[in-house]
């Protein structure tokens, strides 16, 4: 049977829900066809609604109305706190809304309710696939069942045209009141998605049941449910799977997907010019550049993986984390993560934030992404950083250096902790406690690195003191440092 549900009155928030979670909301006995949820408190800033159930049901309120105004009224007094108890039933959501001037209203929203046929068929889906009945049987609703039910003929969410309002105001098309109530059912979807089952004409537990009794029959080749399992005979508590009902499903897991073809390049991040004005403190252009970065490091590491390279493995690990295209997975210092953020070349205001932040000029700044860029954190330490060998590793580093040119070609350095200056002190040497060597050359009154490491330090010095290409910024400079293992 199909229609919009009756008004034949709505419950009332009565204390016999009380706070589900801590999320606020009161609901009554799950085993009736109405649920009441209690009174929201008002809300400030963020998003009205954080999950998919609550988005598309925004989505089908913003489809629904004529008026754009008066859906955004209506979240204004959503946010207010003007809605009261919201009951919930086959067909219909009620709940008095209140103006600012405090006068108040009745308002409905109708949905119209599935056939039996309909449920018929979204059972049978629900039973033909592993994870939809694993999940409604362990009391959650997959996003995924909507497509899948829209597959087989079955409408769960509301679509143009589909939310009828009813208000007290009189007004013809949705009003503030019906716009705030239906703002409301979006959070209160958030919590438990189940009640858009009710809406559509049953309840959580009379679904439920309708899943086992499917199962239990196929299971059995065909035969009727049997008798009450668990707790069914005794007409509540939790209820238990069967063996051979679990057994059943083995033959129905879904095939493992193919393998997806990665985007060329990352995503856009979301905007986040809202009309809502932030926290004191929280600058949405400086978060729309962190979630820019987010995305193009997922890209980075989806693209490896789905390549056959696991990200990092031929990398090693590094003093940073693991080291992905040069970019350390996780480990960073927040030095060393805003270094990260500035050798991507961002935007000169963000520069200078990370500059000021971590209290370096732009002239160190400048010098340390330059460092990022040829070797990651290894290199950055490196260049920020100070260490004085102890006298093995001193002397591995003296018979390297020995060793590295033929007799009368060795150039001649003088050393200072881990650093080896040549004598017309244009090229340096600088060693990491790894044992490989960095070259650096003057510039400007400091040292600036102008290559990777190595192992040998007479390719390292020549790599200081040769003028040309290797003074340039290495390739790929935009996407990170370099390999840090050799």
């Amino acid at each position: 049977m199909s229609g919009y549900g009756t008004t034949d009155g709505y419950g009332a928030a009565d204390g016999s829900g009380a706070a589900d979670g801590g999320h606020g909301y009161g609901a009554a006995d799950r085993g009736s066809e109405e649920l009441t949820f209690a009174a929201a408190p008002p809300v400030r800033g963020g998003a009205f609604t954080r999950t998919w159930w609550g988005r598309a049901w925004l989505k089908a309120l913003e489809d629904t109305a004529l008026d754009g105004r008066q859906v955004k009224e209506g979240r204004r007094h959503a946010r207010a706190g003007a809605v009261g108890a919201v009951s919930v039933r086959p067909g219909r959501i009620t709940a008095v809304v209140q103006d600012p001037d405090g006068t108040a209203y009745r308002s409905d929203v109708l949905v119209r309710t599935l056939a039996d046929e309909e449920w018929d068929r979204l059972l049978d889906l629900a039973v033909d696939s592993a994870g939809h009945i694993a999940a409604l049987l362990d009391r959650e609703v997959p996003p995924h069942l909507v497509e899948d039910a829209a597959g087989v003929g079955v409408d769960l969410l509301p679509g143009i045209g589909d939310l009828e309002p009813e208000c007290g105001c009189e007004a013809w098309d949705h009003c503030p009141h019906t716009a705030a109530l239906c703002h409301q059912v979006a959070r209160i979807l958030d919590e438990d998605p189940f009640a858009l089952l009710l809406l559509r004409g049953r309840g959580q537990q009379a679904v439920v049941d309708a899943l086992q009794a499917r199962s239990a029959a196929r299971a059995g080749g065909g035969t009727a449910a049997g008798p009450a399992r668990g707790a069914a005979a005794g007409g509540g508590g939790p209820r238990g799977v069967s063996a051979a009902e679990a057994y059943a499903l083995r033959d129905i897991l879904p095939p493992l997907p193919a393998v997806p073809v990665p985007d060329a390049a990352p995503g856009e991040p979301p905007a986040l010019d809202t009309e809502t004005d932030p926290e004191p403190g929280v600058e949405p252009a400086a978060l729309e550049f962190l979630a820019a970065d987010a995305a193009a490091r997922a890209h980075r590491l989806l693209t490896e993986l789905l390549a056959g390279r696991p990200a990092g493995a031929a990398k090693g690990i590094s003093s940073g984390g693991l080291s992905v295209g040069g970019l350390s997975a996780w480990g960073l210092s927040v030095g060393e993560d805003a270094v990260r953020l500035a050798a991507g070349r961002p935007p000169a205001w963000v520069a200078g934030r990370l500059a000021s932040g971590t209290g370096r000029s732009r002239a160190e700044l400048d010098a340390a992404t330059r460092a990022w860029r040829w070797g990651g954190a290894a290199a950055l330490a490196v260049l920020e950083e100070s260490w004085t060998p102890d006298e093995a590793a001193l002397a591995v580093a003296e018979a390297r250096l020995a060793g590295a040119w033929e007799d009368g070609e060795a150039p001649e350095l003088s050393r200072s902790g881990a650093r080896w200056t040549a004598a017309d002190a244009r090229a340096q040497l600088r060693l990491g406690e790894d044992g490989r060597w960095w070259p650096y050359r003057r510039a400007g009154g400091g040292w600036i690195p102008v290559g990777p490491a190595d192992r040998d330090p007479a390719a390292a010095f020549t790599a200081a003191t040769v003028e040309g290409d290797r003074d340039e910024e290495p390739e790929g400079a935009d996407s990170g440092s370099r390999s840090l293992s050799e």
